[in-house]
């Protein structure tokens, strides 16, 4: 399933950014849409999901307080609201999708079965 993420750019610390993932199929394969981030030499960390089915959404620490994951059915896209940035949110953001995920498999990048690019967010002064 294609995936096609955007809204990345260079915004000060305090600043925010929306993220979009377009998903280009709606059915069963894509119920669970998660936000991960990655930089260079350490693994792809979990950032954000949201479950069709449950109408959940959920968070990693780090995320929480200030990240909102939501989803527009109608634009079969998913959007990743970052207020209050930090420099140690910088990293390349990438969007995945998956079939009806349990909580306990949200966190991990093998349970995801489409990726899209990344998009790079970089938080500097």
């Amino acid at each position: 399933v294609p995936l096609q993420a955007s809204g990345g750019g260079l915004v000060h610390p305090g600043g925010f950014l929306r993220l979009s993932c377009v998903v280009s199929v709606r059915t069963s394969s894509t119920d669970t849409v998660g936000w991960f981030r990655q930089t260079p030499g350490k693994e792809r960390e979990f950032v954000a999901a949201i479950r069709r089915t449950e109408n959940s959404q959920h968070y990693a620490n780090s995320a929480k307080g200030r990240f909102t994951i939501s989803r527009d059915n109608a634009k079969n896209t998913v959007y990743l609201q970052m207020n209050s940035l930090r420099p140690e949110d910088t990293a390349a953001y990438y969007c995945a999708a998956a079939p009806r995920l349990i909580v306990s498999e949200l966190r991990r990048t093998n349970a995801y079965k489409s990726w899209g690019q990344g998009t790079q967010v970089t938080v500097s002064s």
